[in-house]
C-alpha cells in the first residue's frame, strides 16, 4: 500500500497526460481523501459524437438562450463547484490533489471548462481533459436545472466544429445514456483512443 501512496505522491501533469494516453485515469475516494488511485474500467463510457442526441425538453431550453455559455473563463469555480457536496451526491471523488493537477493541466491548455452563466453567476458547467483529438469529460455540477447538460451540448457542438474524434466519459450513467451514452469493450476503447491521439483539434 506504501508502494502504491509513494507512486501516486510523485504524479505530475505530465505523468497524468502519459496515463490519459494508455486509457487510465486518477480518482479519489472521497473529497477529504487525500490519496488516488488509478482507474482502467473494462468497459468504458464514451459519447459518440455524430449519434448525440439532444431530448426535445433540452433542446427547447437550448434555443430559449437562458444560459449565458462561457468557455474557460473560470476553470478554479467550477472544478470547486464539481467538488462539492449536493442533495444528489453527498460525497464527490474530488479532492485538494486533483484540483491542484487538473488546475495545472489548465494552465498548460490541457483542460478546459464549459460554463453555465445567468445573471453573471456561474450556475453550472463541465471540465474535462483534452489531449490529440480526444476529450476526456472528467465532472459537471448544475445549480439550476439544466444548466449542465446545456453545457454538455455546448460542449459536442465545439467538440463536433474543431473535428475532435472521442468524446469519453469513463462511465455511463443513466443520465448520459440519454445522450447517446455507450459502453465499449476495453480493447475497442483503446483503438478510438489511438485514433484520436493521432490527430491533433484545438479546443
Amino acid at each position: 500500500m506504501s508502494g502504491h501512496e509513494d507512486l501516486i505522491m510523485e504524479i505530475t501533469p505530465q505523468v497524468l497526460l502519459k496515463a490519459y494516453a494508455c486509457g487510465i485515469f486518477p480518482m479519489a475516494e472521497s473529497a477529504d481523501d487525500p490519496g488516488l488511485f488509478w482507474v482502467e474500467p473494462e468497459k468504458r463510457g464514451i459519447i459518440p459524437l455524430d449519434s448525440f442526441h439532444i431530448p426535445k425538453r433540452l433542446a427547447r431550453t437550448v434555443r430559449q438562450n437562458r444560459f449565458e455559455i462561457r468557455f474557460d473563463s473560470d476553470f478554479g469555480a467550477v472544478i470547486d463547484a464539481c467538488a462539492e457536496a449536493a442533495p444528489a451526491r453527498n460525497t464527490t471523488w474530488i479532492n485538494g490533489r486533483i484540483k491542484r493537477l487538473y488546475g495545472e493541466l489548465f494552465e498548460l491548455g490541457h483542460c478546459h471548462s464549459v460554463e453555465a452563466w445567468m445573471d453573471g453567476e456561474l450556475v453550472g458547467g463541465l471540465y474535462g481533459v483534452k489531449l490529440g483529438a480526444a476529450f476526456f469529460g472528467e465532472s459537471m455540477f448544475s445549480r439550476v436545472t439544466d444548466a449542465s447538460k446545456v453545457a454538455l451540448v455546448h460542449l459536442v457542438e465545439r467538440l463536433r466544429a474543431k473535428d475532435f474524434k472521442l468524446l469519453d466519459t469513463q462511465f455511463t450513467t443513466e443520465h448520459l445514456i440519454k445522450f447517446g451514452a455507450i459502453d465499449v469493450p476495453r480493447a475497442e476503447y483503446e483503438i478510438l483512443l489511438q485514433n484520436a491521439l493521432n490527430h491533433e483539434a484545438e479546443f
